[in-house]
């Protein structure tokens, strides 16, 4: 029986990842920080199932404990300050935790169990201020926010790991992906919570930022297999892991207010964009300034052509699915708050 390690377990790709391994008949060990109170997050259905350590990425003695009582076989970094918002608030917690941490995972995997094998969460924040379209894994970085900065050391360490000691370390630049996990704070999240609640009555509209922002969207689950395939490989290597499809913010929310029954038609320009629904004629979508970034990246594409390629991984949930499940989530979630 193979023994994981995921670190990140509580956030939305660490209990899918889990719930895989888990089918795959391994043993799943899942790093947790210690609070006040115990928070599984969306990893509390699989208490029972899972052997929980306490750990922090900043503590690399916790971390080189967490490696002796898993004696894993296979260690998955998923553990970050994972809001680019927040990265500007947060700047040297988002380094300490994204970066710096990732170092301390490999060290503490050098210390005891060397021949174990890594997965490093990349993303596509790190293209940032695009330097091509679509992007691959030759495409130049170029962050543009301080979470895409700590983001780059922590790939770029596990590269410079991999080539210097021969750590088995691998990096998943993954394009956004979502799911009916997703926490609140992320713009995906906050639209189809909004349209689950306007449909029923019970918030008047939305507030969003950059509309024409234009993303990479695939769901949670399709990505973590794409994790699990990197590690199953002879050699270790980089992947960009993406639909190949972009999406505006716009077209989010259009998406998302259909699946609940309604047609949105937009009025004004840039900061002054409404978005209308067509039936009753009221405004459900403003743009608010406050959420724009202070450096924005206007447009990410990924190509993953390499990942289809080499490790015969192909995304099964469509853009329309994904948006469609999670509004139906979250119009079950309210609804069960009214009972």
């Amino acid at each position: 029986m193979k023994k994981a390690l995921i670190t990140g377990i509580t956030g939305q790709d660490g209990s899918y990842l889990a719930e895989l391994l888990l089918e795959k008949g391994y043993e799943v060990y899942g790093i947790m920080r210690r609070k006040s109170s115990a928070d599984f997050g969306n990893a509390a259905h699989l208490r029972g199932r899972v052997q929980f350590i306490y750990a922090d990425m900043t503590d690399l003695v916790s971390l080189i404990s967490a490696m002796r009582i898993s004696q894993a076989d296979e260690v998955y970094n998923l553990a970050a300050q994972s809001f680019v918002a927040t990265s500007w608030e947060q700047p040297v917690a988002t380094s300490e935790i994204n970066a710096l941490g990732v170092t301390n995972m490999l060290e503490a995997i050098r210390a005891v169990r060397p021949g174990a094998k890594f997965y490093q969460a990349s993303t596509s924040e790190m293209f940032g201020k695009v330097q091509a379209v679509p992007q691959n894994e030759q495409t130049p970085f170029y962050p543009r926010s301080p979470y895409g900065v700590a983001k780059l050391y922590g790939h770029w360490i596990t590269k410079n790991y991999r080539e210097s000691f021969g750590l088995f370390a691998c990096c998943g630049i993954l394009f956004n992906h979502e799911s009916e996990r997703r926490g609140l704070e992320f713009v995906t999240r906050k639209i189809t919570d909004a349209a689950a609640r306007i449909s029923l009555g019970l918030q008047d509209h939305v507030e969003l930022g950059n509309l024409d922002a234009k993303r990479d969207w695939g769901h949670s689950a399709d990505y973590v297999r794409a994790m699990w395939l990197m590690l199953q490989q002879e050699q270790p290597d980089d992947y960009v892991i993406a639909s190949g499809e972009t999406r505006s913010v716009r077209e989010f929310a259009e998406c998302a207010f259909r699946a609940v029954g309604m047609e949105l038609t937009w009025q004004g320009e840039g900061m002054h964009k409404v978005g209308i629904d067509e039936t009753s004629g009221r405004t459900v979508v403003r743009v608010n300034p406050a959420f724009y970034r202070p450096a924005e990246v206007e447009l990410l594409l990924g190509d993953p052509t390499k990942a289809e390629r080499v490790l015969g991984w192909k995304r099964e949930i469509s853009f329309d699915e994904l948006v469609t499940r999670m509004v139906q989530h979250d119009l079950e979630l309210v609804r069960q708050s009214l009972r």
